[in-house]
């Protein structure tokens, strides 16, 4: 069995592409004439020295984008972090830049990770260099820049917006890094459950995704070696020349070749968390939702807030998430409290701006407001038997007093005749026909007696009687 290949360095930052091409997802940021693309193939300069941000989530390839630009452009390369560094290190880099342009007619690229932890006066600092050209800036920043970085500095840059990687990206990220001499060398093998489980739990986070590979392939040739040994020990004490070590421990150890094997088992273990099993586009998928919505309409938190760990925990898109919980403050809580569609909209764009997994904070804050709220789904049902009536053919001529009587010759024909102007009532309600005459007694919402809804249907019931003069 071939020992991995000894390395101090992470697997992650081995497999860190040395160009575009090798670049993993971005493709929309990677076409043929692309700010970054240009970046990468000029290297003489005459294209300008252009500036961008990066915006997007941890382990989408930020860092990657910048080493690749500055390894293919052949340009001098200088990496900040804004968790570390001061004024006056970016004073540094700027004067170094700018004697390395005039005397050497070099350009730097200073790629500024973590952007948004700097604050005004050291982003004050990096204009002159990133507006007299003396440095290429690439900034990372998984925060939004509209709230993170200064004006002036976002009008000198292009904000280029990176999304979280594809199953299938994730996936031939981590076979190539099985195959690739940088990477595993194939000293080991990886089942197809196991890359399953390994995309998953990565949630589209390229460095989570090699980082749980690495751990998974230590662990397999651990076990391998500890199989064999005992297999060796065994045959010793027995004396048995046929000892066949799978007999008895199983044929998971290896591939049948000697290399270890990583399993969905392995790696599971291996990044301690327990096996689920969750297919983003299959039943299981549907399934936990499913059971999420109804236990969020069932008023049981705890059930809600089960599934809601289900989905987090297997890499379940937070987008989706979102939009169901949205969905169900509209659809199972209405207007028994109509602040529930203001929370859900408000943990949407948290999690939309924090990302994950402090996304988790928000999204559990609206769950069990939604959960523990009282209930209605008499909006929409209303709604749903208009449409049936208009459907059926009942939606009739609307009445001449509400036409519109604006445009000429509409008065002639009676339009806005007799239309009563609410504001003019002391109340601000008048006794007046709204509904077409064909469906002139059709009621379609009843509110409940749950939260909000009992005050609604008290006031509903004085203003019926009042427009239809009952």
């Amino acid at each position: 069995m071939s020992p991995l290949p000894q390395s101090s360095t992470p697997l992650a930052v081995r497999m860190r592409p040395t160009s575009l091409d090798e670049v993993a997802g971005q493709r929309h940021l990677l076409r043929p004439g692309s700010p970054l693309v240009t970046l990468a193939s000029d290297t003489t300069g005459e294209q300008g020295a252009v500036s961008v941000i990066l915006w997007g989530p941890p382990g989408t390839g930020k860092t990657t984008l910048a080493q690749a630009i500055a390894h293919s452009s052949g340009r001098q390369f200088i990496e900040l972090s804004a968790v570390t560094a001061g004024v006056k290190d970016v004073r540094q880099v700027m004067e170094k830049a700018l004697t390395n342009r005039d005397l050497y007619g070099t350009t730097t690229v200073l790629f500024l990770d973590e952007i948004h932890r700097f604050t005004k006066a050291q982003q004050d600092a990096l204009l002159p260099g990133v507006e007299n050209g003396w440095v290429i800036l690439i900034a990372a920043t998984t925060e939004n820049p509209s709230f993170s970085v200064i004006t002036p500095l976002l009008s000198r840059s292009l904000l280029l917006t990176l999304e979280q990687l594809s199953d299938d990206d994730l996936g031939d990220l981590v076979r190539r890094a099985v195959h690739d001499p940088r990477g595993l060398d194939d000293r080991v093998v990886l089942d197809d459950e196991a890359l399953s489980t390994i995309v998953r739990l990565a949630s589209g986070d390229a460095r989570r995704a090699l980082t749980a590979l690495e751990a998974s392939a230590h662990a397999a040739t651990a076990t391998t070696a500890e199989l064999t040994a005992a297999g060796a020990a065994t045959e010793e004490v027995d004396g048995d020349a046929d000892y066949d070590p799978d007999a008895e421990y199983g044929d998971d150890g290896d591939g049948g070749d000697g290399r270890p094997v990583i399993t969905a088992e392995t790696v599971a273990q291996s990044v301690d968390r327990a096996l689920l099993r969750y297919d983003r586009n299959g039943d299981e998928h549907y399934d936990v939702i499913s059971a999420f919505i109804k236990s969020v309409r069932g008023s049981d938190v705890d059930a809600a807030l089960h599934y809601l760990a289900r989905m987090i925990e297997a890499g379940e898109d937070p987008r989706f998430i979102c939009r169901r919980i949205i969905v169900s403050a509209s659809e199972d809580i209405g207007m028994a409290d109509p602040n529930a569609l203001t929370v859900a909209v408000s943990a949407a764009t948290a999690v939309q701006m924090i990302g994950m997994p402090e996304g988790r904070i928000p999204l559990a804050e609206a769950v069990v407001y939604l959960a523990t709220a009282p209930k209605s789904n008499r909006s929409y049902s209303a709604l749903d038997a208009a449409i049936a009536d208009v459907r059926a053919g009942g939606a009739g001529p609307v009445p001449k007093h509400l036409r519109d009587a604006h445009y000429p010759g509409a008065r002639r024909l009676g339009h806005g005749k007799g239309y009563k102007y609410a504001h003019d009532s002391e109340f601000g309600v008048v006794e007046q026909q709204y509904l077409p005459d064909e469906i002139v007694d059709h009621t379609y919402y009843d509110p409940t007696s749950n939260g909000n809804e009992r005050d609604v249907a008290a006031r509903l019931e004085k203003l019926r009687r009042i427009t239809r003069g009952r």
